[in-house]
């Protein structure tokens, strides 16, 4: 297991070198918005890891709930803390690109505020976990998640159902002979990378999570035994 962690962990490591190089010296200048559209290379691959983490988030946690397994549980929080950390980079390379451009840094359209509203109910969600006690709080924060899960589809229909500041999908229609193909190239090699570095920040949080759970139960065992043989004497 640790070798393949190595390995997938120097894979990603070239994934990210190479998307770097493509995204800041071998993809073209973009001739209206200029330097800034850079930004454009981390921000949607960063969004599209964080519409990978929370649907995953809310599929482990319907899992949990209905068989009640620990492995579950630890595959829901690890996705839930890493969407949340792409979640934060897409709030603040959002309007880092959209200063330039808009000549606003914030503006309540539908895209932003829901996003905001994803980033607001997956931290409570991770303090709900963090901060609550008994027995409920691996059920209540799993029936959290799933109207987490419903934002996060909104977030991702919402610049197709509304007109809002945010731009289209650029690659969602019609032929790209407009786009240089340069640019193709270190956008989906960003993509491939922060998809990569995605999946290798779970799976690090999952083995993290599923060590504390069997460290948990192993020291409730004890306790068990120890309280057996205290009630035997």
């Amino acid at each position: 297991m640790k070798s393949k962690f190595a390995i997938f962990a120097i894979i990603t490591g070239a994934l990210l070198s190479w998307g770097l190089y493509a995204a800041l010296i071998s993809a073209p200048t973009e001739a209206t918005m200029g330097p800034v559209q850079r930004i454009f290379y981390y921000h949607v691959p960063c969004a599209w890891v964080m519409l990978l983490c929370f649907p995953a988030n809310f599929l482990a946690s319907v899992a949990y709930l209905v068989k009640r397994k620990p492995i579950f549980d630890a595959f829901a929080v690890s996705t839930a803390e890493v969407g949340v950390v792409f979640c934060t980079i897409v709030l603040l390379t959002g309007p880092i690109w959209g200063k330039p451009t808009w000549g606003i840094w914030w503006t309540w359209d539908a895209r932003l505020t829901s996003t905001l509203v994803l980033w607001l109910i997956y931290v409570s969600y991770l303090i709900l976990r963090k901060f609550s006690t008994g027995g409920p709080n691996p059920v209540l924060s799993a029936s959290l998640a799933i109207f987490g899960c419903v934002d996060a589809i909104f977030v991702w229909f919402a610049i197709r159902w509304f007109r809002t500041q945010h731009p289209q999908p650029v690659f969602g229609s019609g032929p790209n002979s407009g786009i240089d193909p340069r640019m193709l190239h270190a956008f989906f090699i960003n993509m491939a990378a922060f998809t990569a570095l995605g999946v290798l920040l779970v799976w690090l949080r999952f083995v993290l999570e599923r060590t504390r759970q069997k460290i948990e139960e192993a020291h409730a065992m004890k306790a068990l035994a120890g309280a057996a043989r205290g009630g035997a004497r």
